[in-house]
């Protein structure tokens, strides 16, 4: 079983999965068993854990001067009570450092491998009875078995394996088999009638993060829009989807695409290499001496990094993409949600300076760190530390998101109308916006008239959370001495 310190992923009244991964529900009591096996039948003990992480954390930890010294620490604690205690200030500064007992999980999620159904969904009471819940289903994992099954964004859960969906059975109807029949309702005059079921089973998926990609024709000026719905930065074990993405701008280039939407609602983050391929193909008059970001590390690293490779070390410019379009742009629109964390702000804040980057939709997470995922070579243990290295900075040195209130849209509006609507159609909500900005009349869907609030007609609605880690390894640690 993973276990992750991250109050992030822990946080809330119900566990909303991206993913619905049995084991991202965990309980006190979980937790202890599984510690005392650690401890038991593993051979290797607290202490020895407690002093490897440590010494990670102390050598490679942006706040590592803020640490307290070992021997004011009690190295006998559990190791997830005693990494806590080396956190800087976990509720409003690092809410992203981790330790978990199943290095190779994380990695893989790190890397957008997991056993999944591959639903993603808001929550939400089906009436203000506050009784039944549904799952509002706003995106299909490509590639996973929900997909295969013929699920899609808009469909709405109403029953688990013939059962209706409660805030005391949601957790245990997840967790109770790897192979779940979902039962689907549609709303008619205000009453949710049963719209028939599939089985499905969860399996182990490497999730293309290109989720949808189109040109879409703009119907008053009649030019045309790039849309791009991207739910994590990962390049692929042989780069094919940081190719797939050059391939996607090439096709926006030979079209003249004069509009750009960059979809991050859904991505909580990933690999800096995806991120500056990605900005590289948007940046406006960009090349390879302009700066893309800047890092800031802890004091050690700091003076080792600009002594043995001087201080361009610590600036990344764009890169040389042939298939880029900026000189076709006058801006971007980026879409955002609280699920748009880490590497999606990157994005946002590295442009800003070379074009107007227009944001739409609800504050971001507010994650302007770069980390690393460590392994436990001391110990040969399963364990693993997500530990934050640094900060960035955009060309300008503005770095000003690292808050619980993330970036505030230019144009706040939020993502709460159900059935939620295919991704590019004129009428969904966060396009819809864009479309006004534009002056572009949005055209009258048939579906349109059945659309309802949630946040107006439900007051207990229940705002979509990450079930996964919201931020990804970026950038590793060097490998020469210190």
């Amino acid at each position: 079983m993973r276990k992750i310190t991250s109050a992030a992923l822990l946080a809330g009244f119900i566990c909303v999965c991206s993913a619905c991964k049995e084991d991202d529900v965990i309980s006190p009591a979980t937790l202890t068993v599984a510690e005392t096996i650690v401890e038991e039948n593993s051979g290797t003990s607290y202490s020895s854990i407690n002093n490897w992480a440590y010494e990670t954390m102390k050598d490679a930890y942006y706040w590592s001067s803020e640490m307290a010294s070992l021997a004011n620490l009690d190295v006998s604690l559990e190791p997830f009570s005693f990494f806590e205690k080396l956190i800087y200030n976990r509720e409003t500064i690092d809410r992203f450092s981790s330790l978990t007992d199943d290095f190779e999980g994380l990695e893989n999620d790190f890397n957008g491998i997991s056993k999944i159904f591959g639903l993603r969904y808001t929550i939400a009471y089906l009436d203000n009875s506050s009784t039944n819940l549904g799952l509002f289903l706003s995106q299909i994992t490509p590639g996973s078995a929900a997909e295969a099954a013929g699920m899609k964004r808009g469909d709405v859960i109403i029953t688990i394996d013939n059962q209706n969906i409660t805030s005391a059975n949601f957790s245990s109807l997840f967790s109770s088999s790897d192979t779940h029949s979902f039962g689907f309702g549609k709303l008619q005059n205000d009453v949710w009638v049963s719209e028939g079921a599939v089985s499905v089973t969860s399996m182990v998926t490497e999730e293309n993060p290109i989720a949808y990609s189109g040109i879409i024709d703009l119907p008053v000026s009649e030019r045309k829009l790039g849309y791009l719905l991207y739910t994590q930065f990962i390049p692929g074990s042989t780069d094919e989807y940081d190719n797939q993405l050059r391939s996607i701008f090439a096709d926006f280039k030979s079209n003249q695409v004069s509009e750009l939407v960059l979809d991050l609602r859904f991505n909580g983050g990933g690999y800096i290499s995806s991120a500056e391929v990605l900005s590289s193909l948007i940046g406006k008059n960009t090349n390879t001496s302009d700066i893309f970001y800047i890092e800031k590390w802890n004091e050690s690293y700091d003076s080792y990094l600009r002594s043995a490779y001087g201080s361009n070390y610590f600036n990344h410019s764009f890169l040389n993409e042939p298939n880029n379009i900026g000189n076709q742009l006058s801006r971007v629109f980026v879409l955002t949600s609280n699920s748009t964390a880490s590497a999606s702000e990157l994005v946002i804040n590295g442009l800003k300076p070379y074009m107007e980057v227009i944001t739409v939709g609800e504050n971001t997470y507010g994650k302007n760190l770069f980390g690393t995922l460590v392994g436990d070579e001391v110990n040969k243990s399963n364990y693993g530390i997500y530990v934050m290295l640094g900060e960035t900075t955009n060309a300008l040195g503005q770095s000003d998101y690292g808050t619980v209130d993330g970036i505030t849209p230019d144009y706040y509006i939020e993502d709460n109308q159900i059935p939620y609507l295919p991704i590019g159609d004129y009428n969904e909500t966060l396009f819809s916006q864009v479309l006004d900005i534009l002056g572009e009349k949005t055209l009258a869907s048939a579906r349109l008239s059945n659309k309802t609030t949630l946040w107006r007609k439900n007051k207990f609605y229940i705002k979509e959370a990450e079930a996964k880690p919201l931020a990804k390894t970026i950038r590793t640690i060097p490998t020469a001495e210190k």
